[in-house]
């Protein structure tokens, strides 16, 4: 189950093989599977090089553009035939160096013959269709609401570019590309390269774009529509220009979004020592995008609603805003620069554009505390997969591109970046950063493997990483750190930190993670102590703490450089329990709130008893991240983790804090704010529901405005989830009111949440039979659809949602079919959904794995709060 193909083998035993050339021997490519295989990539890969691709294409259309496209390459001598993919409806005019070629697609690839071909350079042309559509196409079609306007952008990642154009849709076939793209004459296009010219076509206008230098294909983009937008060209410097819907030009402060990018841009250079790599930067705020943002060479976009603020945003919407583009203009270097091979390495560009955004979020914001935000948004995030039975290696073995989105996730996401600090830490700082540079060097415009990442830091370092790779790389699942403290008397006799795993994983291989740690021993009435610690094996002896006062507690992973479970002993547990408040530093008290919450998570600490020391430490706690992550989690203990009968006792006191808190004028916007959005999120009593709606009558404010949207909807939608009075009336209320652009979305989000098997039927039977459904409302909608209020109503929805992720996984885009999973699964708590869910997998024998593992991330949360539910019942 957990990656034993032959690959893996090899990579097992020779860990730091040459990566000039892809590892196994490649077989002879078929045609009888759709998709690129790993098999065609690899005969591809040694045929040709140097391609370059002209497109011209016409997107005045409603449903559909055309277009032609000569494609040019280099072909080595006995080569044989040569296969293209292509997924579009039509194909024609096939000319293989000038001779016509009747376009034969079979499973989405058409053969160029060998006798068409010739030794050195080749030319191919055709024309071609491809489909417009709200969803599920490569060009997405967006239709404002406000004023009727038209946008269209494109989104390839990771295999898409052949249901765009004919090509070689694999990412180490980097290519030159070349737009011509006709639109409206009242539209502006945008395009990988600078724009060279337009002209008037006709009623349109075609726009010309200078050829890229060398990008893989799941880069190229475009997009076209009435935008607006904003230049910044300071003296000497590359000019950057913002691109939205025209409709939205008030409310985008594109000033500060372009700075920046700039400053991005600025600081990534000089750290990496590799100036940008490419001829321009446009940005694009992309209307109902379907991911925080993508790195497109030339052309990033951006996920409009997270970067356009309708109310005035708090501190974690403003640092999440920054890092989506510190994480976006890494990725011009750790991506788009370097890219990986093929898509079992996914994580070397996530990973590092995640690491690189908090390491460049230090820098320019230091009183972000973005360290602790990584903590908190992505380490976090990274445990608690990674000790699921759903979770794998960094590196994930794929045989098909075809699946290529199902290795995008938590482990790629949140444990590489995660796995990145500690090696970052284990090398040394400098060695850490040659190494980096040595990489992208060696590989600018071309593609690298993880080999050849560890490789070069390795060799700069001069520390060696074949353990590293093995254990952190190869190796699925993650160790759990216990403290081993033995007094004599009031003195330190010794003190150890041994690991094992979390959980047992079938096909583990074993061993130990090499991991260096800095272990804080707390006191109330002297300074702390650090103490570096090592682990070479299973145990890491804290050399030094011998003698020293026994301290108040002990934190085995100060500074957050280690990656596994840390678990605080009984000693720490309590002193925690009792203190945790007190602690200064943000990052210490960060962990400390999270270690307490994984003993909750371990049933070894009851949730009533987590949400009393929670309630009894917020009114002291100024931090805006903090105290979102602590709320959040008391949000959990209540609704998630406690029976009804033993939360409802806990309601007044937890919804009256919450009041308290918004109406508390020594605390700035954020903290209150913040508390608004968990009073709406859990309100049930009288006291809480009268609030909501003195919220939304104007009869109560924030900070003495009124609430806007859109949390003016949030209160709506909350109101009817728990059937509340009057609900619908507001429904239609707020309908009236709203006149934005983002108002009929926001309606249909809120509807979602009605509490009757009706309306859920009817969302259900929406979600896949309604083609001019945009992908992103069904995702804002799943949520609200599951709310964990209505769990009884929603469980015979579970099964069928089950049934329909093998469709989902080959009709939607990258990350809809984890949410739809989390919302469905995590939308329930009861012994009953889990038996739903295992009824499925135990049926389901030909589950594609990387959808059974996604499951199973959910199924074994749903698990955990099973089994926590029945502990806090007795």
């Amino acid at each position: 189950m957990y990656l034993t193909t032959d690959r893996r083998q090899l990579l097992v035993t020779g860990l730091l093989l040459s990566s000039s050339g892809w590892v196994g021997a490649a077989a002879a490519p078929s045609l009888s599977v759709p998709g690129i295989s790993l098999a065609l990539a690899q005969a591809r890969a040694k045929a040709i090089s140097d391609i370059r691709y002209d497109l011209a294409l016409d997107v005045s259309g409603a449903d559909r553009a055309t277009g032609t496209i000569t494609t040019s390459f280099q072909r080595r001598a006995n080569s044989g035939d040569l296969v293209m993919d292509f997924r579009g409806p039509l194909i024609a005019d096939l000319r293989v160096n000038g001779q016509p070629l009747a376009a034969q697609v079979q499973n989405g690839h058409l053969t160029l013959p060998r006798r068409l071909l010739r030794t050195g350079r080749n030319t191919v042309s055709a024309r071609f269709e491809t489909p417009i559509a709200a969803a599920g196409t490569p060009i997405i079609r967006f239709r404002d609401d406000a004023d009727g306007k038209t946008y269209l952008y494109t989104l390839l990642v990771p295999s898409d570019a052949n249901l765009l154009f004919p090509c070689f849709d694999q990412p180490d076939l980097k290519a030159r590309f070349r737009w011509h793209l006709t639109a409206p004459a009242d539209w502006t296009a945008i395009a990988n390269g600078a724009l060279e010219r337009k002209e008037a076509a006709g009623p349109a206008t075609r726009w010309h774009f200078a050829e890229t230098q060398p990008i893989s294909t799941y880069l190229a983009a475009f997009a076209a529509g009435p935008w607006t937008h904003w230049t910044s060209a300071p003296a000497n410097e590359q000019p950057i220009t913002l691109y939205a819907r025209a409709s939205r030009r008030a409310e985008v402060d594109a000033e500060a979004q372009i700075a920046t990018n700039r400053a991005a841009v600025h600081w990534l250079a000089d750290w990496f020592g590799v100036p940008f790599p490419f001829a321009k930067l446009d940005l694009l705020l992309a209307p109902a995008f379907p991911f925080g943002g993508m790195e497109h060479v030339g052309a990033v976009f951006y996920n409009e609603d997270r970067f356009v603020f309708r109310e005035p945003p708090t501190l974690p919407q403003r640092l999440s805003r920054d890092q989506t583009i510190y994480h976006e203009i890494c990725h011009q270097w750790f991506g788009d620069l370097v890219t990986m091979r093929w898509f079992d390495d996914l994580w070397l560009k996530e990973g590092f554009s995640t690491f690189m955004a908090a390491r460049l979020q230090a820098e320019l914001q230091p009183d972000s505390d973005a360290w602790t935000t990584f903590f908190l948004s992505v380490k976090t995030a990274a445990y608690r997969a990674d000790q699921t039975s759903g979770t794998s290696s960094l590196w994930q073995s794929l045989d098909n591109l075809d699946a290529a989105k199902s290795n995008y996730g938590p482990i790629v996401y949140f444990k590489a970046p995660g796995i990145i600090k500690q090696l970052a830490f284990l090398v040394g700082e400098d060695g850490f950063r040659r190494g980096l540079h040595l990489f992208l060097e060696r590989h600018a415009y071309a593609n690298a493997t993880w080999q050849d990442l560890l490789g070069a830091i390795g060799e700069a370092s001069g520390v060696s990483l074949d353990a590293f790779g093995r254990q952190y790389v190869l190796r699925a699942g993650m160790p759990r750190i216990d403290t081993q403290l033995q007094l004599e008397g009031d003195r330190i006799a010794t003190l150890r930190l041994t690991q094992r795993p979390v959980r047992t994983l079938p096909g583990d291989r074993g061993g130990t993670w090499p991991m260096k740690v800095r272990v804080r021993l707390g006191y109330h009435d002297r300074d702390d102590v650090i103490l570096d610690a090592g682990f070479t094996g299973a145990t890491a002896e804290v050399t030094g703490a011998a003698g020293l006062p026994a301290p108040d507690y002990v934190w085995a992973n100060d500074g957050d450089h280690g990656y596994g479970l840390f678990l605080p002993d009984a000693r720490t547990t309590e002193w925690i329990a009792g203190h945790v408040g007190t602690v200064t530093d943000t990052l210490l008290r960060a962990m400390l709130w999270a270690a307490l919450w994984d003993v909750v998570r371990e049933a070894a600490l009851p949730p009533a008893r987590y949400l009393t020391i929670l309630l009894d430490a917020l009114p002291a706690e100024r931090d805006e991240q903090l105290s979102r992550t602590i709320l959040s989690r008391g949000a959990a203990a209540l609704d998630i983790y406690l029976p009804e009968a033993k939360a409802a006792p806990l309601r007044p006191r937890w919804e009256a804090a919450l009041i308290t808190r918004m109406d508390d004028p020594a605390l700035g916007y954020g903290l209150r704010k913040d508390a608004m959005d968990r009073l709406i999120a859990t309100a049930r009593t009288p006291a809480g529901v009268e609030r909501l709606r003195a919220l939304l009558a104007g009869r109560a404010t924030l900070m003495d405005q009124p609430v806007r949207q859109p949390t003016r909807w949030a209160i709506v939608r909350r109101l009817i989830a728990i059937g509340a009075p009057g609900a619908d009336a507001l429904f239609a209320e707020e309908q009236r009111r709203d006149r934005s652009s983002e108002a009929m979305k926001d309606a249909y989000v809120t509807r979602a949440a009605t509490p009757t098997a009706a309306m859920k039927s009817d969302y259900f039977r929406r979600y896949f039979d309604d083609p001019s459904l945009n992908e992103a409302w069904v995702s804002e909608s799943l949520g609200a659809f599951n709310t964990v209020d209505q769990a009884a109503l929603t469980l015979p929805f579970l099964r069928p949602a089950l049934e329909r992720l093998e469709w989902i996984r080959q009709n939607r885009r990258i990350f809809f079919l984890p949410g739809w999973i989390d919302a469905f699964i995590g939308g329930q708590v009861s012994g009953e959904a889990l038996a739903t869910v295992d009824a499925f997998l135990s049926a389901q024998k030909t589950l594609p794995i990387d959808v059974r593992r996604k499951i199973l991330l959910a199924r074994d949360e749903l698990e955990r709060t099973v089994r926590i539910r029945e502990e806090a019942a007795k």
